[in-house]
């Protein structure tokens, strides 16, 4: 009997290994999922596999090629854990644990599915293997499919939806408020285009009334002449001031709209949780808002403009020419099913084509976006050349898709012009056999040709706008795809107003998880106003998120947070996060003064109280030491200012908007001793009376908290003063002398470089 290998059909059990497997699978066994294990139990990479099938549980540890095999039943157990970037998987049997696989979080999807077959598989026992190996699954993913269908949901959703042109009608919000103005240029468009079609008709009288009578004998009368000309270049002005009015008026209106869409795109996007920008480059959201919108702007005021009027020259121009005459007419529309039909085929491949190039211009305008800020990185590790070879690559990447693009409209362009060609020859003939059978005159035929060519045109032209359509149709969706985002930390609809903030903050059965992975779980913790909490614990213990939960720049996925007995989600975001200061470990300050820095979250801030700030957080000093004083131009990033001093710009910058709730993450970490000491008498003065949230990894710091908090993989292990927790020896104790040991490490370290005498210490005068 030949077996259904869902997972090894995929390919992913090549070499020995796959060989392996297949030799110890039973006739009538079949693989359901597996995890592709990468981590060795002492975390060192190596490949390894956890695979589940219909009867059992086999594995293969990293770095070996035995295979292991556990019934399924029994009493086993998998569980499932994370922490720090690193997956487990635990078995358990009725007694103790089986076995361990540990794996990077790259793998954790494949965990998860391997978990969720394996206790399918466990609860339906063995009646249940042979329906569950016939069940199709998709071959990428081996999601179980849904019946009566090949597609699989998982890789839909995966896949981006097809940009129509259908999306600019969505621009219409934004054209709204301008409907008038947009009505008066569309009457002024009807009006040009109504006055340019004058000068043909006006060509039948002067042909048939005055110079063919003229040629057969007959005098030319000056008056009936200047009539005519005076119709045509009457014709002319007003087609000309008729265009231009509508043309400046059209213009004003796409440029505030294009203004609108930038503003609207940007306000929404720093309404947007943090979630979002973890996911997004910020070159590639600076093009959307910058080059897709300056896009849509040029369509909206030239090649919108463009094809309405296209439109109505074809539909007024088809009017006379069937007015005229019937047949001609039908014979002029012969080209346009067929340039119809090319027009339908080459869009769906222009709109796939632009939806690649701005992908693979977001590229670009990433490489810009890393480089430049972080320029200093570049110098300093002279990789100038492999920058410029990202830029270059990436600028190649561009080149070749546009490449490819061009081909296909370098051949549909011309097309199009052959069958204008082509269409008018046949009027042509068909009208000459029309003059010859006296059933037009030749002033008809004049004025059909000129008509025809004006038709032509326009058709010719409507052709070209199908790019800058589909340019802009795959712009506006990637605006869209912005403005259709919903914030993860949403407003309510009645919030709570926020006057004054006591700073009692209860966390009650507080869980929160990056996508598939718990950070924090079941945290239950008190602090009271005014309080000051030191949180301690390995690195990605939580205690990071923990405050930008605080912060609510994310919100809880289970239980809640709340300050003075009220849940922060009732509050208005920004009326809350007004009662908070952050100083981080990284300040960032944006370009402009000094002053404008320390009262970016008060910018009606005085002079005054801009100083009085910066003298409580020990900056005052310095800043007199430069050229301009408070009104002196700090650099993108701070460039320009000592890690120290940008540290007590964003104190003073905390400090001025008197927060009742303060959050110190790492506020010290990144400095020298002595500037570590003027920063802690600025943060001194600053913790005075506030709710004051500190993260440490120098627990030497953190002396003169009330409490400690001890976090251990998203869990308070451990709460309390710094005496009694060491009194404990428990999670905190080990952590204190974890650092004590290494810093006497370091110290001792030290003392052997100065023996050897690579560093020489100063010796007392006269005792070398």
């Amino acid at each position: 009997m030949q077996h259904h290998h869902s997972v090894d059909a995929s390919g992913v059990f090549s070499g020995p290994l796959g060989g392996d497997l297949r030799a110890m699978l039973a006739s009538k066994e079949n693989v359901l999922a597996a995890l592709q294990v990468d981590l060795s139990t002492a975390l060192r990479f190596a490949t390894g596999w956890v695979v589940v099938t219909s009867e059992r549980l086999l594995a293969c540890d990293p770095g070996t090629t035995v295979w292991q095999s556990w019934p399924l039943g029994d009493g086993l157990a998998l569980k499932l854990q994370d922490h720090g970037g690193v997956g487990s998987l635990e078995l358990h049997g009725p007694q103790a644990r089986l076995a361990l696989w540990r794996f990077t979080l790259a793998h954790h999807a494949q965990a998860l599915r391997l978990l969720q077959r394996f206790e399918q598989q466990s609860a339906r026992g063995d009646n249940g293997a042979e329906d569950e190996a016939d069940e199709p699954a998709c071959p990428t993913c081996h999601t179980p499919l849904p019946p009566d269908t090949d597609e699989c949901p998982a890789c839909a959703r995966a896949q981006p939806p097809q940009t129509s042109t259908w999306v600019l009608l969505r621009l219409w919000r934004f054209a709204r408020p301008y409907r008038k103005q947009l009505a008066a240029g569309f009457a002024l468009t009807l009006a040009s285009t109504a006055a340019t079609l004058v000068p043909p008709y006006l060509t039948i009288p002067l042909m048939d009334d005055i110079l063919i009578p003229f040629q057969n004998g007959k005098q030319i009368e000056p008056g009936l002449v200047l009539l005519y000309l005076s119709g045509l270049l009457a014709s002319a002005l007003a087609a000309w001031g008729l265009s231009w009015a509508r043309t400046y008026i059209l213009a004003l209106v796409s440029e505030r709209i294009g203004a609108d869409l930038r503003t609207t795109t940007y306000e929404h996007l720093l309404r947007l949780s943090l979630d979002y920008f973890g996911g997004k480059r910020t070159g590639d959201l600076m093009a959307r808002i910058g080059s897709e919108t300056d896009r849509i702007n040029v369509f909206l005021s030239l090649h919108a403009l463009d094809f309405v009027t296209d439109v109505l020259m074809i539909m007024m121009t088809a009017a006379i020419l069937f007015s005229i005459n019937p047949w001609l007419a039908l014979v002029t529309l012969v080209p346009l099913p067929f340039i119809a039909w090319m027009i339908h085929t080459v869009r769906d491949r222009l709109r796939t084509g632009f939806e690649k190039i701005d992908r693979v211009w977001s590229e670009v305008t990433n490489v810009l976006a890393d480089t430049i800020p972080g320029i200093r990185v570049v110098k300093a590790f002279a990789q100038e050349k492999r920058e410029a070879q990202r830029f270059r690559d990436a600028n190649q990447h561009n080149l070749e898709v546009n490449d490819k693009l061009n081909k296909t409209w370098s051949l549909f362009t011309p097309t199009v012009s052959l069958l204008t060609e082509i269409g008018l020859l046949v009027v042509w003939g068909f009208g000459i056999w029309l003059v010859s059978r006296n059933q037009i005159t030749v002033g008809v035929l004049t004025a059909f040709i000129a008509y025809i060519g004006r038709f032509y045109s326009r058709l010719d032209s409507m052709s070209r706008i199908v790019s800058v359509t589909q340019k802009a149709a795959a712009g506006a969706k990637r605006i869209f795809d912005i403005l259709d985002h919903v914030s993860n930390v949403p407003d309510p609809a009645q919030p709570v107003k926020v006057d004054k903030v006591q700073g009692a903050i209860t966390m009650q059965g507080v869980g929160f998880r990056y996508g598939s992975r718990a950070v924090i779980k079941g945290l239950d913790l008190d602090i009271r106003p005014g309080e000051m909490i030191g949180l301690v614990g390995h690195s990605g213990s939580g205690k990071s998120t923990l405050v930008n939960l605080i912060s609510r720049f994310y919100d809880v996925s289970d239980g809640s947070i709340q300050v003075d007995g009220i849940d922060i989600r009732r509050f208005a975001v920004a009326d809350y996060r007004r009662h908070i200061g952050l100083v981080l470990q990284e300040p960032f300050l944006f370009f402009g003064t000094i002053a404008e820095n320390i009262a970016y979250g008060k910018p009606e801030a005085t002079r005054e109280e801009i100083v009085a700030a910066a003298r409580a957080a020990h900056a005052h000093e310095f800043i007199l030491r430069l050229p301009h004083g408070y009104d002196s131009l700090v650099g993108e990033r701070g460039q320009g200012l000592s890690g120290g001093e940008r540290q007590r710009i964003s104190i003073a910058r905390a400090l001025l908007i008197d927060p009742r709730i303060l959050i110190l993450d790492e506020a010290t970490s990144a400095v020298d001793t002595e500037t570590e000491k003027e920063i802690q008498k600025a943060l001194d003065n600053l913790v005075q009376g506030r709710t004051t949230i500190a993260i440490a990894h120098r627990l030497s710091t953190l002396r003169k908290a009330d409490r400690l908090v001890v976090m251990d993989r998203g869990e308070v292990v451990e709460v309390g003063p710094h005496d009694e927790l060491m009194e404990k020896q428990g999670a905190y104790w080990r952590l204190y002398e974890a650092q004590a040991r290494r810093a006497e490490e370091d110290a001792q370290a030290a003392g052997v470089i100065i023996d050897s005498g690579l560093l020489h210490p100063a010796h007392p005068a006269g005792n070398p």
